[in-house]
């Protein structure tokens, strides 16, 4: 018993930036995991991805400025992430390029712009803050962040869950039937920069998005309605940042990524034994068929 609470308890307990890690990531999970879900039930999960990338410019020029601060480098990727959501959206509108392809040029661009600005006067160290982050180091205006965006997170989600939702299973319908679907889209982009511009601080811009997505993709195996996905995403979401935490301390293992790889564990568990999965699903179909 008391082996179990030193392992499990006992660094969380003794530790008080193993307690800020673990409010900062299950802080994460409330916010970003339903965002995932949204951006997976619309096919845009690689938009996820490259709206981190994104954001990298804006950072790196507040890093410039002002060195490892965390309102100017948020302030940064807040502008940059829009100005890319605005852009691809506007190429893919008065262009024949689609979307995910003007996304994916503009996230490109964003990638190398970035990682050249953090050299141009950072070390490889700090080049690998902005990137992968610090979630063992998350100073109290990182939390504050942090909780910030997720209290706008949860009230946004709240007040257009129907649209969100609506726009999901029919965006035509909903543009027809409401004026809510364009504005409803370009808050659900402003919610993706907020999210991943919050999960920076602690996750960097490169594993951000993969506690955004994973859970949410997780989730998807284990529930086809869209309230208990979210409920799922976050459980998952948050019991990654658990098992990516105590990993990464006993393993000596960077925590980001630990976070992140414990969260593709359960995805690769619920591809096999969650019932929508492979192996259950592949059960349920070769028992109708020969029903």
């Amino acid at each position: 018993m008391n082996a179990a609470y030193d392992f499990l308890v006992g660094p969380f307990a003794s530790y008080a930036f193993m307690q800020r890690a673990l409010l900062g990531s299950v802080l994460l999970s409330l916010s970003s995991c339903p965002v995932g879900v949204f951006l997976m039930l619309r096919r845009m999960s690689l938009t996820g991805d490259a709206m981190a990338h994104a954001i990298l410019p804006g950072a790196a020029v507040g890093f410039l400025l002002y060195g490892l601060e965390i309102v100017p480098m948020t302030i940064g990727g807040l502008i940059a992430g829009m100005i890319v959501a605005l852009g691809a959206g506007a190429v893919s509108r008065l262009t024949v390029q689609r979307e995910d392809a003007s996304m994916a040029a503009f996230y490109l661009i964003s990638l190398a712009l970035g990682v050249l600005l953090v050299s141009m006067r950072g070390s490889s160290v700090d080049l690998m803050h902005v990137l992968f982050g610090t979630v063992l180091a998350l100073t109290d205006d990182a939390l504050w962040l942090i909780a910030s965006v997720c209290l706008v997170t949860a009230v946004t989600v709240t007040v257009f869950w129907r649209a969100l939702v609506a726009e999901c299973l029919d965006p035509l319908f909903l543009r027809s039937v409401s004026r809510l679907g364009t504005p409803t889209h370009f808050i659900f982009l402003a919610l993706v920069v907020l999210n991943l511009v919050g999960g920076f601080q602690a996750l960097g811009t490169l594993l951000a998005v993969g506690l955004m997505m994973l859970p949410a993709a997780a989730a998807r195996f284990w529930t086809t309605h869209i309230g208990p996905m979210v409920a799922v995403a976050i459980l998952i979401g948050v019991a990654s940042s658990v098992a990516g935490l105590l990993l990464s301390y006993h393993a000596e293992l960077p925590s980001g990524p630990a976070i992140i790889l414990s969260a593709g564990v359960i995805y690769a568990a619920s591809i096999l034994a969650a019932p929508r999965g492979a192996f259950r699903g592949r059960v349920r179909v070769h028992r109708h068929r020969t029903a």
